[in-house]
């Protein structure tokens, strides 16, 4: 795989900024603002004149100057995509808990309840976010970056202990006796242990994780 992404690109040069350079004897810039609100304004025209301009230049920086987006999958990657996106997904997760700077809306649903709306004390306008709404983000964002974690580490090693000993044992036999099914059985000097209810709730965590970065994956953004 090779993933090559430039940063945006913002062509876009204002008139109004071409104007506050031009005319540098102006001390108020706010007389290049407004222009609608303000009839017969001395820089109207100028403006009017200079918006074709400047969309033109953007589009020909847009053109020759694009944003590079590129991309090359290799037949490995998918042998295991789950794996190779988990490698992707995980800094990129970190890096936006780390820089995020808003927070989209969070059911109730699906936050413990002391982080619900309704446990929030009551908001003082019905626009108003309730105190707990970044808290349901971080909270979502944790359990995300939590869950590709785990797909990135072999977490169910965890709840295997002891030592295997298993040999295969015969358990069918065709009609000149010889063994056609065979079946697992432990050893004498095995000591191995599987702990299924701490699988089972790991496993029931990382579910929702997923279901969660499936929900909200439009609100990944910073």
């Amino acid at each position: 795989m090779k993933v090559y992404i430039s940063n945006y690109r913002d062509h876009w040069l204002s008139p109004y900024t071409i104007l506050e350079k031009v005319c540098f004897w102006e001390k108020d810039r706010d007389v290049f603002y407004n222009l609608e609100d303000k009839p017969n304004h001395k820089y109207e025209k100028i403006v009017n004149a200079l918006e074709p301009v400047c969309e033109l230049i953007r589009k020909f920086l847009d053109f020759v100057h694009p944003r590079i987006k590129y991309v090359k999958i290799d037949r490995y990657d998918t042998w295991s995509m789950d794996s190779t996106l988990a490698m992707i997904i995980l800094p990129m997760l970190k890096q936006l808990k780390a820089t995020t700077h808003g927070a989209p809306y969070v059911d109730d649903e699906d936050v413990p309840e002391e982080l619900r709306s309704t446990s929030a004390p009551p908001k003082e306008n019905e626009w108003d976010t309730d105190d707990n709404h970044f808290k349901r983000w971080e909270w979502v964002l944790d359990e995300i970056t939590w869950t590709f974690e785990q797909l990135n580490s072999d977490w169910a090693n965890q709840y295997h202990s002891g030592t295997i000993d298993v040999k295969s044992v015969p358990c069918e036999w065709d009609e000149n006796g010889k063994a056609t099914m065979f079946k697992m059985e432990k050893g004498a000097n095995d000591t191995s242990h599987f702990d299924i209810d701490g699988h089972t709730k790991h496993q029931e965590r990382i579910t929702n994780g997923l279901k969660l970065f499936g929900k909200y994956y439009q609100g990944l953004w910073d």
